[in-house]
């Protein structure tokens, strides 16, 4: 797959000078979002990882084009040690709530909740990095992978493609320490990631899918005590 060539509105001035400096990054912002979503640049999360791997140029083009953004530098996650920059919380939060109600409402189980309070409580900023990354690794690798035949069936592939590009993004600049020293910490959270994990798969998995999909508000909100404007 070669590298898509970026559009001229994102990086040409306009004749006549900025204008309204909102309005453009604004502008830009939507061609971003229409970028990230074409047939090119998805995931293919189903296709298995060399096909992902094709995928991450594109990725890094989105990356590039978000830094030419105005109002996008100084805007970032940072799990504790692990910083991530070219990711902006709102645009995730917009892509979950416009497939909200469609994905909750499948979900007939309501009395039971995988990112339980004992998963994401009290999560130190040392745990932050280690637990962030086994999550958007298992969502990754599990709910969207799997979810992808619904997504498509219920005519949310835009937002669910938005979102795993986005997570892969996240996920290739953390580093979570490997040190000795920090042991316990990665353990401590490698523990709660057993919780989430332990209660997805006591479910039936097109339920616990569902289920981990309607809860990324969930994971959302917890993942904007770290996000840095």
């Amino acid at each position: 797959m070669g590298m898509l060539k970026p559009e001229r509105t994102l990086l040409v001035e306009r004749p006549g000078g900025l204008g309204d400096p909102e309005r453009n990054s604004q502008e830009m912002l939507q061609s971003l979002w229409s970028l990230s979503s074409r047939p090119s640049c998805l995931p293919l999360l189903a296709m298995g990882s060399r096909m992902q791997m094709a995928a991450l140029p594109c990725l890094g083009l989105i990356l590039l084009l978000w830094s030419q953004v105005p109002g996008a530098q100084g805007q970032e996650f940072r799990f504790g040690p692990c910083q991530v920059k070219g990711v902006m919380l709102r645009e995730l939060q917009e892509a979950f709530w416009a497939v909200k109600d469609t994905v909750q409402a499948q979900d007939n189980i309501t009395s039971v909740r995988l990112l339980q309070q004992e998963v994401l409580q009290n999560v130190s900023d040392a745990e932050s990095c280690y637990l962030i990354y086994a999550m958007l690794k298992f969502y990754l690798n599990t709910v969207f992978k799997n979810y992808h035949n619904r997504t498509v069936e219920f005519r949310i592939m835009k937002s669910s493609s938005s979102l795993a590009n986005n997570f892969i993004v996240i996920m290739s600049q953390l580093q979570p320490s490997q040190e000795d020293e920090m042991l316990s910490i990665s353990e401590s959270a490698h523990r709660r990631f057993l919780l989430f994990r332990g209660a997805f798969r006591q479910l039936d998995i097109e339920a616990a899918l569902i289920k981990a999909f309607g809860e990324l508000d969930i994971l959302l909100a917890w993942m904007e005590k770290f996000y840095q404007h």
